[in-house]
């Protein structure tokens, strides 16, 4: 896993600034939006090949930490997406602790069991849901042991 000097930010200001603040803070700052929990995730590109890294919000189920590939409800998948379906093996920071996970989209009836929990973490992909045609994929992030 790369240091945190090797990690490409985002391109997006305000998530590079939460970014910043939640890795520098060592998690105890920049851990919500609007009051929903949020997750650091580093990932390698697909095309590029080095580590990136998002802010995203998240949902539990049992042990996993769920993220949504919703790209405010657009028509494609968010590019942590595509390079998550080629590089699964990702590093995440929640809240205080960091450590590595990996990544496994879930079916369509993990994803039936898991959404209307989801909807209360964030009404918002429900509406992004409904925006699109495409099927917003819910992600599972298992821990593994280094």
């Amino acid at each position: 896993m790369p240091n945190d000097s090797a990690v490409r930010q985002s391109k997006s200001a305000w998530v590079a600034k939460q970014a910043a603040l939640y890795e520098e803070s060592g998690g105890t700052k920049g851990t919500t939006t609007q009051g929903i929990p949020c997750l650091l995730l580093d990932y390698v590109g697909r095309r590029s090949g080095d580590w990136h890294r998002t802010v995203l919000m998240y949902g539990r189920d049992g042990e996993d930490h769920l993220v949504v590939a919703s790209n405010g409800g657009s028509e494609t998948h968010p590019l942590w997406y595509l390079s998550l379906q080629e590089n699964p093996r990702v590093r995440l920071r929640v809240n205080t602790e960091r450590f590595e996970a990996e990544a496994r989209t879930l079916s369509a009836e993990e994803k039936a069991r898991v959404w209307p929990e989801l909807k209360k973490v964030w009404t918002g992909w429900d509406d992004y849901q409904q925006k699109t045609e495409r099927d917003i994929p819910v992600i599972a992030l298992r821990r593994v042991e280094g």
